[in-house]
């Protein structure tokens, strides 16, 4: 995916009662839970923890501990850098506030079910002490269990050491005989049953284990009933296995309900999906920006795909490539490069040649002639005839003879890569002292570059050489 066509996600919030302002540097979900890696303005890092797209805490973080909640996250989640076009849907667009750490516990508990608050809490490893966390989770256990709900009792810690491998010391309240026929259920019941008894337990294991068809499609369900449409896209696109014609057309429905075209488009380039394959729709698109001169925009959102687009999209590239401008096409010479072996031009030589020239004097400005050469091979074989590409060839022939030095130079002089014929007219120079032709070459290709002093020169050494030649 083109990046020019991504902008970094901003996000805003208030932390200990400063406003902070940053971009989203990286992003992963896991299960319910959402991670973001956030730069500020001031470039301090901090990390933020979302459950089911709502802001739970977040702080200054220099180093993510290893085996932590979030470095879980980041590892084992299905990971968003910063320039994933669905960022923005998963981020929100208004700013946000960190509950205050000493209050945070009291927080949760208004806002979640005391099944939840566990496993969020078990989420905070990076903010707080293990025993604090463990204290508080205890006395959730503790309370279910007094009040004889011992299945509850076991539900409540029964995910812990999968999420937060620092707070498994709580999984062995649970080795006690009385919760053995609970621990029985999760091993021989069926996903379904599980998901009807804790449906909390049993969405993490799906996510977890989505790579197999039963736990795809079940948090596929789970997703899609709770309208988290942009966690269940990303949960399609990490498995290459489901990326088929159907497949495509139905997420397309889905996503076009709640995502603009142009997004969408995005999203599948960013999955390495070719949307001008299997959505009818990217056409339109397409057709729309090239009816609005949107040329540039058009060939941006094509690129990615230019070596395996549908053949109707060749009058297009036909299209962009009499459009664009010089500039455009020279910063992006890879992908047209490409452009010209898909599409051939014999209908108007006299303007391919002029592209291929601005596509040559570009390449020679960063690269030697034979990896020049080597660029513009592919390029040759549909314009055989080009005069550009036969002066180049002719060119990497005479690097190798240094007494045509003089040839070389005007051939640079040509492609306007005054340096280089400067270099050779002056080799030229120094093996000819007396000879006024390489020197009058100095003083023009000084004059192309402004600078006029060692023009003028230049200009008397030529003079003063005529002069000697005419009076023997």
């Amino acid at each position: 995916m083109n990046s020019e066509l991504t902008m970094p996600t901003k996000i805003s919030f208030k932390s200990n009662r400063v406003m902070v302002n940053g971009e989203v540097v990286r992003t992963a979900i896991f299960g319910r839970f959402m991670v973001a890696e956030v730069q500020s303005e001031l470039t301090e890092k901090y990390y933020l923890i979302f459950y089911k797209n709502a802001l739970i805490y977040g702080d200054q973080i220099e180093k993510v501990q290893k085996g932590s909640f979030i470095d879980k996250v980041l590892n084992e989640g299905i990971a968003l850098d910063q320039k994933h076009p669905l960022l923005p849907v998963l981020i929100p667009a208004t700013a946000l506030t960190i509950p205050a750490k000493n209050k945070l516990f009291n927080h949760l508990q208004r806002h979640y079910s005391l099944l939840e608050i566990p496993c969020i809490a078990a989420a905070l490893d990076s903010f707080f002490p293990p025993e604090q966390l463990t204290k508080f989770i205890e006395n959730i256990f503790f309370d279910y269990r007094r009040n004889g709900s011992f299945s509850k009792a076991y539900q409540s810690i029964r995910l812990l050491s999968d999420l937060s491998p620092s707070l498994e010391k709580l999984s062995d309240l649970l080795h006690s005989r009385e919760y053995s026929s609970y621990s029985n259920f999760y091993t021989t019941s069926s996903l379904p049953a599980i998901q009807k008894k804790d449906p909390l337990f049993a969405e993490f294991q799906c996510f977890m284990k989505r790579k197999t068809n039963e736990h795809f499609h079940m948090l596929e369900k789970i997703l899609k009933k709770e309208e988290r449409y942009a966690e269940w896209l990303l949960v399609w696109m990490d498995d290459k296995g489901n990326l088929t014609s159907e497949s495509v057309k139905s997420q397309t429905e889905l996503a076009l309900k709640y995502i603009p075209l142009e997004n969408w488009i995005l999203v599948l380039s960013y999955a390495e999906i070719n949307p001008y394959k299997w959505v009818p729709e990217a056409r339109t698109f397409i057709e729309g920006l090239m009816k609005d001169g949107q040329y540039e925009k058009a060939a941006l959102y094509l690129f990615p795909f230019i070596e395996d687009l549908p053949k109707e999209f060749h009058l297009f590239l036909n299209e962009i490539w009499k459009q664009v401008d010089a500039g455009f096409v020279t910063s992006h010479l890879d992908e047209f490069l490409l452009l010209h072996q898909k599409v051939a031009q014999v209908h108007d030589p006299r303007q391919s040649e002029q592209r291929i020239l601005q596509l040559t004097a570009k390449l020679m400005e960063g690269h030697d002639l034979k990896v020049v050469c080597e660029k513009l091979r592919p390029i040759q074989k549909n314009f055989p005839h080009s005069i550009t590409i036969r002066k180049i060839n002719e060119m990497a022939a005479l690097t190798e003879n240094p007494d045509r030095m003089m040839e070389l130079g005007q051939f640079y002089a040509d492609f306007n890569q005054y340096d280089q014929a400067i270099e050779c007219f002056y080799w030229e120079m120094e093996l000819k002292p007396a000879d006024p032709g390489p020197v009058r070459q100095l003083c023009k290709m000084y004059q192309q570059k402004g600078m006029v002093n060692e023009a003028s020169a230049y200009q008397q050494i030529y003079t003063q050489l005529r002069s000697d030649q005419e009076t023997g």
